[in-house]
């Protein structure tokens, strides 16, 4: 968000900053799942039934051997049970804090079906990764080691899940790569768009860092497609490119009102509030209304109490049974203070300048399925409005490559293999797997850039 666009929303009536103190700040912000302690992890991993063909492993994305961990975990392996984690799922400590692990690995669990309370497999993730990061940071030896160098070089675009899978998974191979990302900090959206509460302490970076120390990964920041670096010239200058760019563009909502001064993405809030050294000093409306039902609403409305808004509407126009957040996240807004309220289409913003209101229109499915509008009308007073209803690629630079059918992604086969020979692409950007989520951006890259190697290799054979 531009510095003007910024001193417009300071300028606001009705919002704010400093309406907390930095005291209450702390605690609002603190994390929001503890780690376990040594003897709590114990007694979680003894309730694991290490089963076989464990339904938890098929719903990890990333296909980590969870009944392993567990077991080493349960045995004082701690190591082990990290590599076990780490060789499946590089970005494993990012992915115990934020996975929705109550409809992937937990919500699989057998133990829903007897005690009524799966294993907590997100929380002994972290323990064990959380774990073996601090023994390296100590001096420990690392956990991997790169392979024989192959003297060849790829170029990662984008610093997201996605391009540091891929670049880890890489360097590992022997390979050298160079990650080019458009912003000042690596990690996307696990660095600017998920809640803070839910990686404190800098752990975006930290988990960075490590992944790094592996050797045979360059990062260069501030380089965006289709400006700095064009696809062309890093496919002369390497032997394979992957694109993991996410998506950078944000949906409008298309009505009247909607540039008025108040209103902005959500995205950019989440943003300006992950890069804030003082939350103090963060401006945040009375009355915000948030309008979405992903987990970038959840994450802004949610934010948007913990910073001292006295009245947050999170609005969504179809169902809670439709909302992409989940029913965990959903109910952790409302214990937050968030008021979710289902069924309401938005018409119009309201206001002389700035933002008052938002009216709304009682929305319904039909006999089809289609959604309509009722006629009803509702206003909901607002100083500010946070528009989550989800995000678009951007092409600048993505002229030579396909797109799938719908033309809102780029199109990619199961390995990640682009249109263009030579070029893979995955996470958010790409045309399969699940959107907005990091443990499948994870995937993508980890599955791409073993497709990347093959590729390589094959090459290698031909040429001698």
């Amino acid at each position: 968000m531009s510095h003007s666009t910024k001193n417009n929303v300071r300028a606001t009536p009705g919002i704010a900053a400093g309406r907390l103190s930095a005291a209450e700040l702390g605690c609002q912000f603190a994390d929001v799942a503890p780690p376990l302690s040594a003897n709590a992890a114990i007694v979680a991993a003894d309730r694991c039934h290490y089963c076989y063909d464990a339904p938890c492993v098929t719903a990890c994305p990333t296909g980590i051997d969870i009944p392993s961990f567990i077991r080493k975990i349960g045995n004082g392996n701690l190591k082990g049970a990290a590599r076990d984690i780490l060789s499946a799922n590089p970005l494993g400590g990012m992915c115990s804090r934020v996975c929705p692990t109550e409809i992937l690995c937990e919500g699989a669990c057998v133990r829903n079906h007897q005690d009524g309370e799966p294993v907590s497999i997100g929380a002994l993730q972290r323990h064990a990764t959380d774990f073996q990061m601090a023994r390296e940071r100590e001096g420990a030896p690392p956990l991997f080691k790169r392979t024989t160098e192959t003297g060849r070089k790829v170029a990662v675009i984008g610093a997201g899940p996605a391009g540091l899978a891929c670049a880890h998974t890489l360097a590992l191979a022997g390979h050298t790569v160079s990650v080019f990302d458009a912003r000042a900090k690596p990690g996307g959206l696990n660095e600017y768009g998920i809640a803070a509460y839910k990686t404190v302490d800098d752990f975006a970076q930290r988990e960075v860092e490590w992944l790094l120390s592996i050797g045979g990964i360059e990062l260069k920041q501030g380089q965006r497609l289709g400006r700095e670096i064009a696809l062309d010239t890093l496919r002369a200058d390497f032997d394979a490119v992957f694109v993991g760019i996410g998506l950078g563009g944000t949906q409008a909502l298309k009505i009247e009102g909607e540039g008025l001064d108040g209103v902005r993405d959500a995205v950019d809030f989440i943003a300006d509030l992950r890069e804030s050294r003082d939350l103090a000093a963060l401006p945040v409306g009375r009355r915000v209304v948030v309008i979405g039902g992903g987990n970038t609403a959840i994450d802004a409305a949610v934010q948007s109490r913990k910073l001292g808004a006295e009245h947050v509407t999170l609005a969504y126009r179809r169902g809670a049974a439709q909302m992409s957040a989940t029913w965990a996240e959903q109910e952790f807004a409302r214990t937050q203070g968030v008021s979710i309220v289902e069924w309401m289409k938005p018409l119009r913003i309201v206001g002389a300048g700035r933002v008052e209101a938002i009216e709304f229109e009682r929305s319904a499915l039909d006999a089809n399925g289609a959604l309509h509008g009722t006629g009803e009308i509702e206003r909901i007073e607002a100083d500010a409005v946070l528009k989550a209803i989800g995000q678009t690629l951007l092409p600048e630079g993505l002229d030579a490559l396909a797109l799938n059918d719908a033309g809102t992604r780029i199109a990619v086969d199961a390995d990640g293999a682009t249109s263009l020979a030579g070029v893979w692409a995955g996470g958010d950007c790409a045309g399969h797997g699940a959107t907005d989520l990091t443990v499948q951006a994870v995937q993508d890259g980890k599955l791409a850039a073993r497709a990347i190697d093959r590729w390589l290799a094959a090459q290698s054979e031909q040429a001698a």
